[in-house]
């Protein structure tokens, strides 16, 4: 059973492999005295414009501008990495939880079931998660009742956001959340360390088995493909110091992140979609810290929570990364107030 299960994920990925290559990854480093940093790569084959804001407590929000839509006011605090200014990619809450959202193909958000259930756009759906549940548990349970129908806008030229979703709380406690034609599928583990796009969770982690088996000290595989990622991050994951050091953690996790990305303008001759990374993040759950990283830019930047007015009232804040090429270090005093972002409904 186990290798007809890595014989339909290695077909499924070379499937994949003639489709549009469309990459991320997440892993997160778990270390000593709960220091834990979750990091991940967005790439894509042209720039996405990701700017960073910061909400307060207290906002009234609503799921999508369809007739029926969800409408929450948020609990909690948190940091978005917003893509066009129209979409929530991840964030981190004031509570330590992080939601990251990759790309997966074959995702399938609806069937006959869901149609009637209220509308929720992708846009926002990382933020209702975040706004409303400290722990992941909690966020598992909220998805669990599956009262909503999940729909997104394309963009840069018709593209369909199929997207999974890596949730961990500041405990380790983690949910990888796809959608199967129209049906939630959720794995939960503790301090689950890797994700990356397609195939499935379940069958990415039976490629990796075979891996692990190999051992990997002297043979890894190489490519930028999905698996080869996946599989590389979990080995070099798994044998990495562990610190309680929040700086030296995040060189670490940092370390692990460029080994699994692309290379920026890294192009295959006759695969003119094959992806970069466009810029990296890294969210400290024990310390509240949000780190950025821009493939262009000179350094890393970083938003610490503790220092954010996330009080109801405050002002929503803002980092313009077009403006960030010089950022380095603690830029929480940089934020300036700004208007909620226009969801692409």
């Amino acid at each position: 059973m186990k290798s007809k299960l890595i014989a339909i994920a290695i077909a499924a990925t070379v499937l994949a492999g003639t489709q549009q290559a469309e990459g991320c990854s997440r892993i997160l480093y778990t270390g000593n005295d709960s220091l834990r940093i979750v990091g991940r790569s967005l790439d894509w084959k042209t720039p996405i414009p990701t700017n960073i804001y910061v909400y307060p407590r207290g906002i009234k929000k609503i799921s999508h501008s369809l007739p029926g839509a969800k409408e929450w006011t948020s609990k909690y605090g948190a940091v978005y990495a917003v893509g066009y200014d129209g979409g929530v990619t991840e964030g981190m809450n004031e509570k330590g939880l992080v939601v990251n959202g990759l790309f997966c193909k074959g995702t399938i958000y609806v069937n006959d079931s869901t149609k009637n259930r209220p509308p929720m756009s992708l846009a926002v759906f990382p933020a209702w998660i975040l706004d409303q549940c400290a722990t992941t548990q909690e966020a598992v349970d909220l998805l669990k009742r599956h009262d909503f129908n999940v729909s997104g806008a394309t963009f840069d030229g018709g593209t369909i956001s199929a997207l999974h979703w890596g949730i961990t709380d500041a405990t380790g406690q983690s949910a990888m959340v796809e959608f199967d034609h129209g049906t939630i599928r959720i794995y939960q583990g503790q301090d689950i360390p890797v994700l990356t796009n397609d195939p499935t969770f379940p069958e990415i982690n039976a490629i990796n088995n075979y891996w692990i088996k190999k051992g990997g000290s002297h043979t890894l595989p190489g490519t930028v493909s999905s698996p080869d990622r996946f599989v590389r991050a979990y080995f070099f994951n798994n044998n990495v110091e562990k610190t309680s050091d929040a700086e030296l953690g995040l060189s670490i996790a940092r370390s692990l992140m460029f080994n699994v990305s692309v290379p920026y303008t890294y192009t295959v001759e006759g695969e003119g979609n094959v992806s970069s990374t466009q810029w990296r993040s890294f969210a400290n759950l024990r310390d509240r810290l949000y780190y950025f990283d821009i493939a262009t830019n000179l350094g890393v930047f970083y938003i610490d929570l503790n220092k954010c007015d996330l009080r109801s009232g405050a002002p929503v804040m803002k980092i313009d990364t077009s403006k960030s090429n010089g950022y380095l270090g603690d830029v929480t005093s940089k934020m300036v107030k700004t208007k909620p972002f226009d969801p692409m409904f």
